[in-house]
């Protein structure tokens, strides 16, 4: 039996404003998550439309498969750059609405063997699907430092990441870095005090980087948002979350293109203080949406 969730999902009412979902509709959850935006959608749509709910993460899958069941929910263990596989899987042509929530979830930090949090004495694995591609703590004693920093600089925006990766090769030098917890100690070492004292942990755009690229997360997405418009109906829409300027940069150029899109939000939008007060994790959302212009949804 899984344990439920203790994840919040954030934005739950800008989203559902945007997604405007009437009765009867098919609905794309392309990161199930804790299933908490999954549950809006199900009431939504009622019981003559249907939710299809993607994770990478089995775990996900399977807490999601006994939360909902007997619900109007079809369940796939996909990235949702793959959409237009699950749907042939599915025999469905064409969805009327897709959301995309690129974070991480609180399982997932939660989870020790996952490697997600700084404190976690588990493997640093950082993978979403644990049994596809490389782990993180393989990678960071695999591959040469100059590669390392390029890769937490590019994917982490991290000023220092030369020197993170001088320290990260001197320490697997001396012993495998094996777990969260160690890493988290050579960037600590790494990255010069800042006063005033940062608000992040000193080893979050690092572990960010290490996540995006054993992930392939963006170009996930990258393939997302070229895909999904041909899968969409007309005047269909999609709603993206994400969590970092990489992310946001991508959806923000994606639904500049008169072509497909007709953008729905000027400038992303963010948490509301009450928000904010209720859930911390919201801090970093920003929420785009746009709807699919007839061109491109018949493609």
């Amino acid at each position: 039996m899984t344990s439920p969730s203790i994840h919040t999902s954030v934005l739950p009412a800008e989203v559902m404003s945007f997604l405007a979902i009437e009765p009867g509709m098919t609905v794309i959850d392309g990161t199930l998550g804790g299933g908490g935006h999954t549950r809006l959608l199900v009431e939504a749509v009622g019981p003559t439309g249907r939710v299809i709910a993607l994770d990478r993460d089995p775990a996900a899958i399977e807490r999601g498969s006994h939360e909902f069941a007997g619900k109007p929910v079809r369940f796939a263990q996909a990235n949702f750059c793959d959409i237009p596989e699950v749907l042939d899987a599915l025999e469905i042509e064409k969805v009327d609405r897709v959301l995309l929530d690129i974070g991480l979830s609180s399982d997932q930090l939660a989870d020790n063997t996952r490697g997600f949090s700084f404190d976690s004495d588990g493997p640093l694995d950082l993978r979403f699907d644990p049994t596809e591609g490389e782990p993180a703590w393989r990678m960071i004693n695999r591959v040469r430092p100059e590669t390392l920093a390029d890769i937490i600089y590019e994917f982490g925006e991290e000023r220092f990441s030369r020197r993170i990766a001088r320290r990260i090769a001197d320490a697997r030098q001396r012993e495998p870095i094996k777990t969260s917890r160690d890493l988290a100690r050579v960037v600590m070492a790494a990255v010069p005090r800042q006063k005033p004292p940062q608000r992040i942990h000193p080893a979050t755009r690092t572990f960010q980087a290490l996540r995006i690229a054993v992930n392939q997360e963006l170009k996930s997405l990258r393939i997302a948002l070229e895909r999904t418009p041909t899968r969409l109906a007309a005047n269909g829409r999609l709603v993206v979350i994400s969590f970092h300027s990489l992310e946001d940069r991508l959806v923000k150029e994606a639904f500049r293109n008169r072509q497909v899109w007709e953008n729905l939000t000027r400038s992303p939008i963010e948490a509301s203080d009450d928000e904010l007060a209720r859930n911390p994790r919201s801090r970093s959302a920003k929420l785009r949406a746009a709807r699919v212009l007839t061109a491109a949804a018949a493609e």
